[in-house]
């Protein structure tokens, strides 16, 4: 593994929403109009201009991404994701990969330098975080490979535990 790509993947424990990045990714549903989890928050943190930005996008189907403005958080984008439901059946995963690769196509149109990315799926979604997270660095990593435009991918954990399985996996490549 070519270790200048690894070293452009970066693990926090915190909170997204005070991320400073280009762009922050929001596990969001196919609404797009806010829910729980990071959803609610960065949606509560944004301001309504978010809202009203997600309303007129119309929703997102599950494993594809949309791209807003950030309003009130200190990132220029939201990319909203809508992750699968966990269902252990192979299609999660195949959502979850699209889920990271849209998310990223989006931010190299638009220019994104470092992107911040929750662990998609792993709240009410129920996607286990060992799995979610080898997909999650997987997928970067190879998109990371094909492209300059991406400096640094920050994955923001909520949780120490969570943390913990991202930087344990990202150690093992």
């Amino acid at each position: 593994m070519d270790r200048g790509v690894i070293d452009r993947i970066e693990i926090r424990e915190g909170d997204i929403t005070k991320c400073q990045v280009d762009a922050i990714v929001n596990a969001a549903n196919t609404s797009l109009l806010g829910g729980g989890g990071v959803d609610g928050a960065i949606h509560r943190a944004a301001g309504p201009g978010l809202l009203e930005a997600c309303r007129k996008i119309g929703g997102c189907p599950t494993g594809d991404a949309k791209i807003t403005s950030a309003y009130n958080l200190p990132a220029t984008y939201v990319i909203h994701t809508v992750g699968p439901i966990y269902s252990g059946r192979p299609e999660d995963e195949r959502l979850l990969t699209s889920c990271y690769e849209h998310s990223l196509q989006l931010a190299v149109d638009h220019q994104v330098g470092q992107i911040a990315f929750p662990a998609i799926s792993c709240g009410v979604y129920g996607y286990p975080m060992e799995d979610a997270s080898k997909i999650a660095v997987d997928t970067c990593l190879s998109f990371l490979r094909e492209t300059t435009v991406i400096k640094r991918v920050v994955f923001v954990l909520f949780s120490p535990d969570a943390a913990k399985i991202y930087r344990r996996y990202v150690q093992m490549i």
